[in-house]
């Protein structure tokens, strides 16, 4: 899928930072000694590499990176070697350690890394003393600030597409309230237009006063299917609290509950560990299982539905398919409706959507949707 192979994009490129550091390293290193005319020796090299590689796994493992480097270099220190680009390693993982894990662990982490560190100023072969103090501070305070603001920026961002999410769960209710008037405002108007029809024909043209009380019994019909279909997918409990959090998959069975009791019957099957989601991921799941559920009530004629979940670690994933007649849904509906209104939700939060019918029949829905435990 799309978050997979961005992952191993991310891995591929964490990797070939690595070998680049590793080649920087190796190739500037004795240069770096030359202008400082400080020798190399045995351990040099080695060390270099040690720091280096442990960059290629700086997302996956931050804290086990930094502690990795941070003794590579705090030993290539010691030990009276030029300041060269091993530092460049340690600055790769103070800032990966800042920007991918929580402020507070990183301050701790990237603090007990400074205090490592900085034995190099008072013991070893070459301590520079005090006046080591400021740059050896500054490699790990410049690199921890630039990853806090990285991290805070994608933190508002994804504060953003909650509160957009919301907007739109806003928008949708307001829609649901407009269709319902619709509905009932259209079928009441024709029933009492039928029943005004039949009262005044029945004494005389009883024929025709039954054409009106049939017209009203299928008006009435329609009305009341429509408006249930609306009102089965989308109401909330009577007694919930408008202040309550936004649905979300944890809803699943009281959806299927009330759909089961409208003649649509629904399976779920689920792949992986259910576990909580981000906001914005997790109603954006739950709105697109929703709205396709109503798309098969209102369309797909006597069928049944499957709903599957897979839960993997970067991402979950949606599908929901029917066994109805394969009829495609209404495409672009405001408010949230219809394909487009799901596809705009799913891909608003770096997902992806897809919808067509079926290779089996019926109609298949399908949206992956990023879950970023650390933003």
């Amino acid at each position: 899928m799309d978050r997979e192979r961005g992952d191993r994009g991310r891995r591929l490129l964490d990797g070939l930072i690595a070998l680049a550091l590793l080649v920087i390293g190796l190739a500037g290193t004795a240069p770096a000694g030359l202008n400082q005319g400080v020798g190399i020796g045995r351990a040099t090299y080695p060390l270099v590499v040690v720091a280096a590689l442990a960059v290629a796994v700086r997302r996956r493992w931050p804290l086990a990176t930094l502690a990795v480097v941070t003794a590579a270099s705090t030993a290539y220190l010691v030990l009276g070697y030029p300041y060269g680009p091993i530092l460049l390693s340690f600055l790769v993982a103070v800032y990966t350690t800042a920007a991918h894990r929580p402020v507070r662990v990183a301050a701790v982490a990237n603090g007990v890394a400074l205090l490592v560190l900085l034995t190099h100023v008072f013991v070893g072969v070459r301590p520079p003393g005090l006046v080591g103090l400021m740059p050896a501070a500054a490699w790990v305070v410049v690199p921890f600030a630039v990853g806090v603001t990285v991290r805070l920026g994608r933190e508002n961002a994804a504060r953003s597409r909650t509160d957009e999410a919301r907007r739109l769960a806003d928008a949708e209710r307001l829609r649901v309230a407009r269709e319902v008037h619709d509905v009932v405002g259209h079928g009441l108007a024709a029933i009492h237009l039928q029943a005004e029809i039949a009262l005044h024909l029945l004494a005389r043209k009883p024929e025709q006063a039954e054409a009106a009380l049939t017209a009203i019994s299928r008006t009435s019909k329609e009305a009341l299917d429509e408006l249930r279909v609306t009102l089965t997918v989308v109401r909330r409990d009577e007694a919930a609290d408008e202040r309550a959090p936004a649905p979300g998959l944890a809803q699943l069975p009281q959806l299927r509950e009330r759909l089961a009791g409208a003649g649509l019957p629904v399976t779920v099957e689920v792949e992986g560990a259910p576990r909580p989601l981000p906001v914005a991921a997790d109603l954006a799941a739950y709105r697109v299982v929703q709205e396709a559920l109503t798309n098969v009530l209102r369309h797909a004629g006597p069928a049944t539905a499957t709903v599957r979940l897979r839960y993997a670690p970067t991402e979950v994933a949606v599908e929901v398919t029917d066994t109805g007649r394969g009829a495609a849904a209404p495409a672009g509906r405001a408010g949230g409706y219809g394909l487009a209104g799901m596809r705009e939700r799913v891909t608003a939060l770096g997902g992806s959507f897809t919808a067509g019918p079926a290779s089996a029949g019926g109609f298949r829905v399908s949206a992956t949707l990023p879950v970023e435990e650390v933003t």
